[in-house]
């Protein structure tokens, strides 16, 4: 007689599946690294059997079933038997601290991996001391103590900031959770340096540089202002070197820095398309492992989109004598940019004017250089701390259906304004100068994750235009509610002392507390803790595997994907491992149509849809939005050419695009080989999984 039940720990008899052991074994195997899966099945028979046996008369339990794996694992492979024996004492370890300490919220496997290796705070000895709800709780007392500077009730606010984070509906950006509460105390994830135009200057920056990556941030810069390769150096009566040449110091140096110890370091580097070493620069990152460190992206101007536009020349300016000194046909520079875009990844598209337009802050200067990912422009010596509400928790059920609850996004959207803007008094900043200038404009990024996510739960398929209308909406109700917060901290506690020049004073606004409210990141980590979607992004396979720091892999699957197909009964671990090698449910047989159709990944869907989701969001954004728009690895360099120009036309403030095979290295891969889907490993990460920066 074949079991029929198993007791579940809260008491519930429910009927016995096992398929569910046959998936915790494979699991293992993929952990302890043997590939091929189909013994898995194999596995399961036997402890099914011996359960059987044991168990003819009683009901066995959840811990009683588990421990027979263990049994049988143990004599067929040691390795593999660890690796199930390590997953179940860290689900037991999740158990215990939602009991004890009440995060509400059940965190996944992977999530605990990624806050114990990189989150979670350890003594002197690099133990563990800290649970993920004494993480937040560490981060929503320091956060919360700010209050007392503005009269606010201390203890209510470090509850309800526990709240929110304990229960996975907000994050902030990483060096918040890594660093608030300790010695270090840095907690923004964006800077902006400058880089003058001087020996002293360059490695002034290099050095912050340095400081600042240790800390858990990410830096961009533009280059603009250095004098070409080739022009006088009047000191010593030699030549410059160049921008490219300077880039690759700041490389080296980011080479040997782990961010904050728990992410690699990583940059930003612009160089306006009228500076006269444009094309070195757009071909930099030709040669593989040059300039690993950098996402590159070229400063368009508007006069320049016009010159492609006519086919016209356009000048090149020497930032050192502002006179032209060549003329480059626009078109041809384009095309450069479109054709290594399309081979390589880089170089990215900033729209500058675009930028400086829509900037509140712009009588403090143009702003020239954006963070690594390009989501947050920030004028030199600036910072920004991040943070994402999690749309999947902003759902409410009626009558069967999912439903957007704007009652409680707009409670969530006002108390996240709260907490990122009492960060930046909680701050310890790397530098006086960044000091000065955040707390001079105070810009907050408020933003989404769990966007793809969230329209398959609502039924609506991501490359449609009722997605769009969606995401104007859903971007469109935040950042008002965002506003209307800002004006009353402004009210309370003051505007950001650069508001009486600022472009909120010449609307008429009363106050405003914070010059920018929101930002779209990529949310690299914190998706996998959220356990959701990243940022806006599509998803980009249904079932992969993921590969954090050093080198660790945990295999994944839509966890909305699964539920599906449980509950209609197509599950089982063979399909998922079919999904994962082809990267796609589309065409799968055993996927019903209707899943097909709402399942749709990054590169199932064409590339102008990715861009149309940008520029809705872009709409409501008063920053800028972190967006890879993803290619098959069949595109053309016209294809690229089309999503670039639409981009523009559809005023985003730039635009990052990878083709799928385009680098000999990348951070996914789809097929015979292993699939693997590598989060970026520093300040909130790249925008998808097929982001060519460095992991």
């Amino acid at each position: 007689m074949v079991i029929s039940h198993v007791r579940k720990r809260d008491g519930r008899i429910v009927p016995f599946e096992q398929s569910r052991i046959t998936d915790a074994i494979h699991r293992a195997m993929f952990d302890a690294g043997v590939k091929d899966g189909r013994d898995a099945r194999k596995l399961s028979d036997k402890v099914t059997a011996i359960l059987s046996k044991r168990f003819l008369r009683k009901v066995p339990d959840v811990e009683d079933i588990q421990n027979v794996v263990e049994e049988v694992l143990k004599k067929w492979d040691r390795r593999v038997w660890a690796a199930y024996h390590e997953f179940r004492v860290k689900k037991a370890e999740i158990r215990e601290a939602r009991k004890l300490f009440g995060i509400e919220e059940k965190l996944t496997y992977n999530a605990m991996q990624v806050l114990e290796r990189r989150y979670l705070l350890r003594d002197k000895k690099g133990r563990i001391v800290e649970t993920p709800a004494k993480m937040f709780r560490r981060v929503a007392r320091t956060v919360a103590a700010v209050e007392k500077k503005y009269g606010g009730n201390v203890k209510k606010m470090e509850n309800d900031f526990f709240n929110l984070m304990s229960r996975l509906e907000f994050l902030p950006n990483s060096p918040t959770m890594f660093n608030a509460g300790t010695p270090l105390g840095q907690l923004s994830a964006c800077f902006v340096l400058p880089v003058p135009d001087s020996l002293d200057g360059i490695f002034t920056a290099v050095k912050n540089t340095a400081l600042i990556e240790q800390s858990g941030g990410g830096v961009g810069f533009s280059f603009s202002q250095l004098r070409p390769r080739g022009d006088i150096v009047r000191s010593t009566m030699g030549v410059a070197s160049g921008p490219v040449s300077f880039m690759r110091v700041f490389d080296t140096a980011t080479d040997v820095i782990k961010a904050g110890g728990k992410r690699r370091g990583a940059m930003m580097g612009i160089l306006r398309v009228d500076h006269p070493d444009i094309i070195e620069f757009i071909t930099a990152k030709q040669t593989p492992g040059f300039l690993n460190n950098f996402n590159i992206s070229v400063a368009v101007t508007d006069k320049f989109m016009a010159a492609v536009r006519e086919n016209k020349n356009y000048e090149l300016i020497n930032p050192r004598t502002g006179k032209a000194v060549k003329k480059l046909n626009a078109r041809y520079v384009w095309n450069l940019i479109i054709q290594n875009a399309w081979k390589t990844g880089d170089p990215g598209v900033i729209f500058i004017d675009e930028i400086n337009r829509t900037n509140p802050t712009a009588h403090l200067g143009p702003i020239e250089a954006t963070n690594p990912c390009g989501e947050q422009p920030l004028h030199p010596y600036e910072s920004c701390n991040l943070g994402s509400i999690n749309m999947t928790k902003m759902l409410k059920k009626e009558g069967g259906r999912y439903k957007i609850d704007w009652e409680k996004l707009e409670r969530t959207v006002k108390l996240c304004v709260q907490f990122l803007d009492n960060v930046i008094d909680a701050n310890k900043y790397p530098l006086p100068e960044i000091e000065r200038m955040v707390r001079a404009n105070r810009r907050i990024g408020l933003g989404v994750m769990g966007w793809a996510d969230t329209l398959i739960l609502l039924g609506i398929r991501y490359d449609s235009n009722k997605a769009l209308k969606l995401a104007e909406k859903v971007m469109g109700f935040i950042e008002n509610k965002a506003h209307e917060k800002s004006i009353e901290l402004g009210k309370k506690r003051g505007s950001f002392p650069n508001f009486s020049g600022s472009l909120w004073k010449k609307k008429g606004y009363p106050a405003m507390r914070n010059a920018t409210v929101t930002t779209i990141a990529p949310t690299g980590t914190l998706s996998i803790i959220a356990g959701v979607s990243s940022g806006i992004e599509p998803l980009f396979a249904v079932s992969f595997v993921r590969r954090i720091l050093e080198g660790r892999r945990l295999l994944e699957s839509n966890r909305i994907f699964e539920q599906i197909a449980k509950e209609r009964g197509f599950y089982s671990t063979e399909l998922m491992m079919r999904i994962a090698k082809k990267g796609t449910v589309q065409k799968i047989k055993g996927v019903p149509k209707d899943v097909q159709k709402l399942f749709v990944t990054a590169l199932d869907i064409k590339p102008e849809w990715h861009v149309r989701m940008q520029a809705a969001f872009q709409k409501h954004v008063d920053n800028s939005v972190s967006k890879t728009i993803n290619f098959p690895q069949n595109a053309k360099p016209a294809d690229v050419r089309k999503a670039y120009e639409l981009a523009y036309k559809l005023k985003c403030k730039g635009i990052t695009v990878y083709r799928y095979g385009s680098k000999p290295e990348q951070v996914l891969y789809i097929g015979p080989q292993e699939l693997v889907h590598a989060e970026s490993e520093f300040s909130g990460g790249c925008p998808t999984a097929l982001c060519p920066m460095p992991s």
